[in-house]
């Protein structure tokens, strides 16, 4: 029988503990401050970014990882098994995808599958551990990949974004809308469409956009169907906590977990940022 792997990059966001539980290997995006890089999640926590943010006077910038960090990483892996499965952020927002493919048709001895989730963060994440727990359950790869494919009809993530400016410096706001949304508290809800995140709809105040999205969210959840909810946030757990627990007691059928923006995805929504995910429970 065919011993996969399952690769991720780092803005799946999940937790150290949960990939070595479920035999998930992480490569990581990287976030500069002037001269110095440091590979997310393992030179710098979420926790230190934002604070280092908030004492730089630039904003930060972010870069993929390396090609020969993908060709080391798939070498490694081919010691003890025959495919890999590597999972990646859109590649609409990224080159990731693109490397990893490369690195892929370099590397000899184990055949390599590259699936762009189009999303990132946790939604991200519902993919990766989706592929692991099938992993665990004997599927091969073909099988794995259909049922990733499948997720995709299933999967939904709205973003509120907190600072207008750092999608301004991004290309997602001209200089008049950054204007003119700034005076009016517009609060973009944001979202993935064709792999890049776009504009879903704006909306004044943080309490209307949050609104939106609960409805959006409600309109999947009505019909009784038990979802994987994902509370993601940038440097705010008291807010993720909060609604949370608001989301736990309207869908008590629902698994709810709290996730974040991590250093590289944070550089370009911001602090303060929020975003709500999900997906059918029975593809997880």
């Amino acid at each position: 029988m065919s011993k996969i792997a399952i690769v991720t990059d780092s803005t799946a966001y999940i937790p150290e503990e949960l990939r070595k539980e479920n035999a998930i290997t992480m490569v990581p995006l990287n976030v500069m401050f002037g001269e110095e890089m440091y590979q997310e999640e393992v030179e710098i926590t979420t926790e230190e970014f934002y604070k280092k943010m908030k004492q730089s006077e630039e904003l930060p910038t972010t870069s993929q990882p390396a090609i020969g960090l993908f060709e080391e990483t798939f070498q490694r892996l081919a010691e003890d098994h025959d495919q890999i499965i590597v999972i990646t952020l859109s590649s609409g927002i990224s080159g990731t995808h693109q490397t990893a493919i490369a690195a892929g048709n370099m590397t000899d001895d184990v055949e390599v599958h590259v699936f762009d989730t189009e999303v990132s963060c946790m939604p991200q994440g519902f993919y990766v551990l989706s592929a692991a727990k099938m992993v665990k359950e004997g599927y091969d790869s073909k099988k794995i990949l259909d049922h990733l494919y499948n997720m995709k009809n299933h999967m939904k993530a709205y973003f509120m974004a907190d600072d207008l400016n750092h999608l301004h410096r991004g290309g997602r706001l001209n200089g008049a809308q950054l204007f003119v949304g700034s005076l009016l508290q517009i609060k973009p809800v944001l979202h993935f469409e064709n792999k890049v995140i776009v504009p879903y709809e704006k909306v004044r105040t943080e309490k209307r956009a949050l609104a939106r999205i609960y409805s959006l969210l409600d309109s999947d959840a009505k019909g009784g169907t038990s979802l994987d909810i994902a509370v993601i946030h940038a440097n705010r757990p008291d807010k993720a906590l909060e609604i949370a627990d608001e989301l736990r007691e309207k869908y008590p059928n629902a698994n709810v977990y709290i996730s974040y923006f991590g250093p590289v995805i944070g550089t370009h929504l911001g602090e303060r940022s929020i975003g709500i995910g999900w997906v059918d429970s029975s593809f997880n």
